[in-house]
């Protein structure tokens, strides 16, 4: 989920003028509200930039204890900063894969950063990459989605969908799934791009701009919603299995009820989730069943390892919490206000980056800093990937950086 971008996903004038959602081909169409986005953002964000207009906090001194070792660094090409934290990199089968907004997809060898191809699509790109099933799998702003060959980058298919793209699709065996904006999971062909199935939720009038990266399992596809609800559903029929509702929407205007569910990560056959001014939780994979909640508030994804999760809040604190019960056993806010991206974690330690340009590696056993490096100056603003040992950063330079924790 996205910090601090919100998109108005039903509005009157919108709803009432067809015209305003398809173009003449009756294609998905997003730059009409592309523009009542950029005006929302600007005349509801701009009173919220001015209440939370201090300073990132500054870093103190640190005793490290690893050096953060820079391996290699590629150009992957700029994106607009609408799209900065929608487009991720993403591992597999020693190879790493990034886009740019600018529509420049490209793959590299993980050990080497050696360019194995490059293709520019030459149109927006909103959401990816997701790699699997043979496909490296981009979304567009008018809701296509691209499936390049893994192998070689050459264009596979591309398909339709009914909405912007702004997560990155997740292949299992020859089923692609992929979320809209627009509160649909579609689940299609890997080979062909074929819609087997679609599952659809009524979406909230506000939203943070972005949707959960499904989680997808040989018997269900896991995900979350705006509406708060976290579901599980039949990965061969696309048949709800179970919903459970990790936030509820309180307060009195449309912001006060924004309860966005944000990408669910599994451990030890346990669901954990987080959400936008709701809670944090557990469920039981088969049944949906809540194993414990607590109050909290993020717009990222948790991070699990060691038997533990790791949450990065919207107070940009970062906790670890037991798995089962969800107590929080230690707190880092050393990083308050410096705009973090979702925790990862590699080896015994957790990482998160931040708008300012800066990696840091937190120690799993009681969260202090064990390292940090300096990234890039413009900030990082998207998750990160890990082969389980190279941790691979995409700034907002348009760069992806392969880095390596080395004790010192």
């Amino acid at each position: 989920m996205i910090r601090l971008l919100a998109v108005l996903c039903c509005v009157t004038l919108l709803s009432s003028c067809s015209w305003l959602g398809s173009d003449d081909k009756g294609e998905a169409s997003s730059q009409p509200e592309a523009d009542a986005q950029a005006s929302f953002d600007d005349s509801v964000f701009d009173d919220e930039k001015d209440e939370a207009d201090s300073e990132p906090k500054d870093l103190g001194d640190i005793d490290a204890t690893v050096k953060i070792k820079k391996i290699w660094r590629e150009s992957i090409g700029s994106s607009d900063d609408v799209y900065q934290q929608t487009l991720r990199p993403s591992v597999a089968d020693g190879n790493v894969y990034a886009a740019s907004n600018k529509g420049r997809v490209s793959a590299w060898s993980v050990a080497s950063g050696e360019l194995l191809w490059r293709s520019d699509l030459d149109l927006p790109l909103s959401g990816g990459v997701g790699v699997g099933g043979g496909l490296a799998a981009v979304g567009t702003p008018k809701g296509e989605l691209i499936a390049l060959d893994a192998a070689s980058g050459e264009e596979r298919w591309r398909v339709n969908l009914s909405s912007e793209i702004l997560s990155a699709p997740v292949a299992q065996g020859e089923l692609l799934v992929t979320q809209t904006q627009d509160g649909k999971v579609y689940g299609l062909s890997v080979a062909t791009g074929e819609e087997l199935w679609r599952y659809t939720v009524e979406v909230p009038v506000l939203t943070l701009r972005g949707t959960a990266t499904a989680l997808v399992t040989e018997r269900m596809v896991i995900t979350g919603f705006a509406n708060g609800k976290l579901v599980a559903l039949n990965t061969a029929t696309g048949a709800l299995l179970w919903e459970a509702k990790l936030a509820t929407a309180e307060g009195k205007t449309e912001l006060e009820k924004m309860i966005d569910v944000n990408s669910p990560v599994m451990g030890g056959g346990v669901i954990y989730a987080t959400s936008y001014q709701g809670r944090a939780g557990a469920f039981s994979l088969g049944t949906g069943r809540e194993l414990w909640a607590q109050a909290s508030s993020s717009y990222h994804p948790p991070a699990f390892g060691s038997g533990r999760l790791f949450v990065a809040d919207t107070d940009d604190k970062v906790l670890r919490l037991r798995s089962s019960g969800g107590r929080a056993e230690w707190s880092n806010t050393d990083f308050l206000r410096r705009k973090l991206t979702p925790p990862l974690v590699v080896g015994s330690y957790v990482l998160v980056a931040d708008g300012e340009g800066f990696l840091h590696a937190l120690s799993q056993t009681d969260g202090s800093v064990a390292g940090r490096v300096k990234v890039d100056g413009d900030g990082v603003s998207v998750a990160m990937a890990t082969d389980g040992e190279l941790i691979f950063v995409q700034d907002n330079d348009g760069d992806l950086t392969a880095y390596q924790i080395i004790a010192e």
